[in-house]
């Protein structure tokens, strides 16, 4: 599976500190056996997060995981941007990880983590803290590789 990486942060894409989300993200999908065929750092900006997916989409990623911007801060604005730009939400996704991750720590209902399909791929976004991004991702990955197909149009058993 092709998929890019998006990481969110003001800070970082101001070079204030390193991105460790991305490192994380990628470090996780590569034991997935996900190929990264995309990286990008933007900041926490609706239209530089919508380019970025929109970006990686042309490059043929047919999944994007984001890290940073799910939380409750008026620079958050992840969730927003990605709706803006999405033809169907997956709400399970953003349930079952915030469902997880309450088992974890108690801040988790502050996440507003989800999974939208943008043209035929699917968007997941992950929350800003790498080990809490590779955390939500590892709940819901048993469904990525189902839901991908689908959207590519590849037959399956469904």
């Amino acid at each position: 599976m092709n998929i890019g990486i998006i990481t969110i942060s003001d800070r970082a894409s101001r070079g204030e500190y390193d991105d460790l989300g991305g490192p994380a993200l990628k470090e996780a999908a590569q034991g997935y056996k996900w190929n990264v065929i995309a990286e990008s750092l933007v900041p926490d900006e609706k239209r530089e997060i919508q380019r970025a997916i929109r970006e990686q989409i042309a490059k043929g990623a047919e999944l994007i995981l984001t890290t940073g911007g799910t939380g409750v801060a008026l620079r958050d604005v992840t969730p927003e941007a990605v709706r803006e730009i999405a033809v169907r939400e997956l709400p399970g996704f953003g349930e079952v990880m915030r469902m997880e991750s309450m088992k974890i720590t108690k801040n988790a209902i502050l996440s507003r983590n989800l999974a939208v399909v943008v043209e035929r791929s699917l968007v997941i976004c992950l929350p800003g803290k790498p080990s809490g991004a590779a955390e939500c991702l590892s709940f819901v990955v048993g469904a990525i590789p189902h839901c991908v197909e689908v959207l590519q149009e590849v037959p399956t058993s469904c």
